[in-house]
């Protein structure tokens, strides 16, 4: 009785012993022949990536997948727009904040957005989003002297943003399922700007 049931859990180890010496020798066959038998797919490649390095004086092309792409763009998008202190003329009258953060600002500013994942294996989407800009300090301070600047007035224009919205996360493998959460998100941004101090009235 007990020898067709150890018959049976031998098997699958015989299995396995014999497609890895199976695959072994295809391994071997297919390294010597494409070493002898002329084949300049790995020499040609390499061949090419040397001889446009030596005309072009440079390092060798390297392949960029378009997500480290996208962050270098939204770096500069954020430096260009958004990380530098403008420098207004002088204003005449009462002095107040007259613009508020806008949305592609708030969305930049959350410390927890959707980047990466990978399609059709894991990922996160933001749905449903509700901006609500609360502004907080309107202020203006006296004039002095900036560096690079000169007499300028520091107004400062600080918002409360609270993003609502509803985070769905989907993941096909191992195990699909999908998650979806109302969440809340408050982010404080500071639109501080400087304003030339006028000088005197000259008749």
């Amino acid at each position: 009785m007990n020898s067709p049931t150890m018959k049976t859990g031998n098997k699958p180890m015989q299995t396995l012993g014999s497609k890895l010496r199976r695959n072994a020798v295809v391994a071997v066959i297919c390294l010597s022949t494409m070493t002898n038998s002329g084949c300049l797919l790995t020499g040609g490649f390499i061949d090419v990536i040397w001889t446009g390095m030596t005309f072009w004086k440079t390092l060798p092309a390297v392949p960029v997948s378009a997500y480290k792409s996208q962050l270098i763009e939204d770096k500069l998008w954020t430096q260009e727009r958004y990380d530098r202190t403008p420098v207004l003329d002088p204003v005449e009258g009462d002095v107040f904040c007259v613009d508020p953060p806008s949305e592609d600002q708030v969305m930049r500013s959350l410390p927890n957005l959707p980047a990466g994942g990978f399609a059709f294996l894991e990922e996160t989407q933001f749905n449903n989003v509700k901006i609500v800009v609360e502004p907080m300090v309107d202020r203006l301070d006296e004039c002095k002297v900036y560096p690079l600047v000169g007499p300028c007035r520091l107004h400062h224009c600080h918002y409360k943003c609270t993003v609502y919205y509803d985070k769905t996360i989907r993941a096909y493998w191992p195990v699909p399922f999908s998650h979806t959460d109302q969440s809340v998100e408050v982010v404080y941004i500071d639109k501080d700007h400087l304003i030339r101090c006028a000088g005197p009235t000259v008749q």
